[in-house]
Formats: C-alpha cells, structure tokens, sequence
C-alpha cells in the first residue's frame, strides 16, 4: 500500500500583494486537482483525514491556510475580504492542469462562492461544507462570540480546550488535547489562537449579504451541500432560500454532526464528498 504521507509536502504560495500561503500539496501531477478550504478560526489540520483520503484516490490535493490563518502570513492592515480570499485561491490554482473541484467549510465554502461569482476559477465542482449564502443569524454570531472571546489568550493548553468544549458542547472532549496546538501559537508566556483576530471585521461585512446570494446562482456546475444535522448555521429554512437560487443544489445531512462536520463526522463527510467527486470529477484511472 503506498505511504500516503510521502506523497504531500509542504509548499508556499506567493500572492500578488507579497502575502504568504502555507499549503500541503501532494498527489499525481496533472490528475484531477481538490482545493481544501477551512473555516473561520481553523487551519488547514482540520482537514487532515479527507486529504488522505482523496490522496488514496488517485487526486492532487492542494490544502492551505487561509490568510491570516495557520502559518500563512498575515497583512498588517487586515485584507480579509471574501473576494481577496476568493483571489488567493486563484493564485494557488494558477498552475493546476486538468479539472479542479472547490470544498470549503463555513468561510472556505463563502470563498469558493465568491470565486465563481468573481469568476476567479471555473471548477468543474463544489462542495459546501455546512455553509449557505444567508446563514443563520445565531450561529453566524455564536461564532464570532467564540472567536471574539479570550482576547489576553489562556494560561495552557487545557484552558483552550475548556473554551472549545463549551462553545461546542455535543463533542466528547478528547482525552488526547495536544493536537490542539496546531490551531495555538504562543507569545510572552501565552496561547493564542492562530490566527488574525482582524478577520472578524471583514467577515462582518462579508457574510448574509446580497452579493453572496447573488454569486450562489453563479453555481451552475455541480454542487453539493454537506449540512451537519446539530448545525446553528444551516437550517432548513436557510437550505430553501439557497434552493430557491440554485434548483440544482445537492444535499447531504450527516446526523451526528454540528457545524464542524468533518471534524464532527469525518468517516461520514468523507463518504458524501469523495462519493460526489467520484461521480462528478472522476479521478485518473
């Protein structure tokens, strides 16, 4: 069985405004390429097990930390917008050969919108990570809350995952919490989490706005949508409006799972997306 591990390396991709972005890069030059997208707050680890797996299916795998996220660069005056997030993505699929599908989680899922809206890239596929393009209000703002909340940091490691068990309660605290330092940086004796807390104000701006209903009809190749059935984000009624757009939308409830899916249910997420790829943007025989 081949290593999958050896077959990805860590690359950096140079954006036009001199901005650096940190990705895992692996798979068969010139076969069908996946970018991964994380949310708001997380980093491009959240997607460790479905890179292996599209890896193991013969994909090229491009999977990076948005700005301000993770270890790529942050900008001194924010830059954070969707549509500056959406030309990031361009740039790191500049040089990809062949087809290219989008999967995004939350603000991964708003940045491939906004790519096809902007028509930065035209990806034969979409998959939306428990994301629409009028998210519910609640959810939207306990996010931020979580994300706004901790601004001196925390003392340790266990101080964190206390605040990520009580902003997502439905998950088993793992008795194993040293993973979370991926997601953790520290400074003058304190954790912090990786990323640009100046993000939040151009998601303020960004997200349940028009323009993303309007770059949602955009969407006209195949698209599916993977809700957590636990999720204060996506709602039944906020899958409608997205349906009213976009007849053609696909959707895929994974119970067990709240607005993190793959973190949630990644045995599950794994088998809707890699099954809708498969069928939509097959890998190179």
């Amino acid at each position: 069985m081949t290593d999958i591990a050896a077959n990805f390396a860590t690359a950096e991709f140079r954006m036009s405004d001199g901005l650096v972005i940190v990705a895992d890069v692996g798979g068969p030059p010139g076969a069908p390429t996946v970018a991964l997208m994380h949310g708001g707050g997380q980093t491009r680890g959240s997607w460790v097990g479905a890179m292996q797996a599209l890896l193991a299916q013969g994909y090229r795998v491009i999977n990076f930390d948005a700005r301000g996220h993770g270890e790529s660069g942050w900008m001194s005056k924010g830059a954070y917008s969707l549509s500056r997030r959406a030309q990031d993505l361009g740039e790191v699929l500049q040089d990809a050969t062949g087809p290219v599908a989008l999967v995004g989680a939350s603000m991964g899922g708003a940045t491939a919108i906004y790519a096809v809206g902007e028509h930065v890239c035209d990806p034969a596929a979409v998959v939306l990570v428990d994301i629409v393009p009028q998210p519910e209000e609640e959810g939207v703002d306990r996010i931020k809350a979580f994300m706004r909340g901790n601004p001196a940091g925390f003392s340790s490691i266990e101080e964190a995952a206390d605040a990520v068990a009580a902003y997502n309660p439905n998950r088993p605290r793992p008795t194993n919490i040293a993973g979370l330092m991926r997601n953790l940086r520290e400074r003058d004796g304190r954790l912090f989490w990786h990323w640009d807390p100046r993000i939040l104000e151009d998601a303020d701006r960004d997200f349940r706005t028009q323009q993303m209903v309007a770059y949602a009809a955009d969407l006209v190749m195949p698209t599916l949508l993977v809700r957590g059935l636990a999720s204060d984000v996506v709602s039944d009624d906020s899958i409608a409006r997205f349906r009213a757009v976009l007849p053609t939308l696909t959707v895929v409830d994974v119970s067990g799972a709240g607005h993190m899916v793959a973190g949630d249910r990644n045995d599950a997420f794994n088998a809707a997306a890699i099954g809708f790829l498969r069928r939509h943007m097959p890998p190179r025989k």
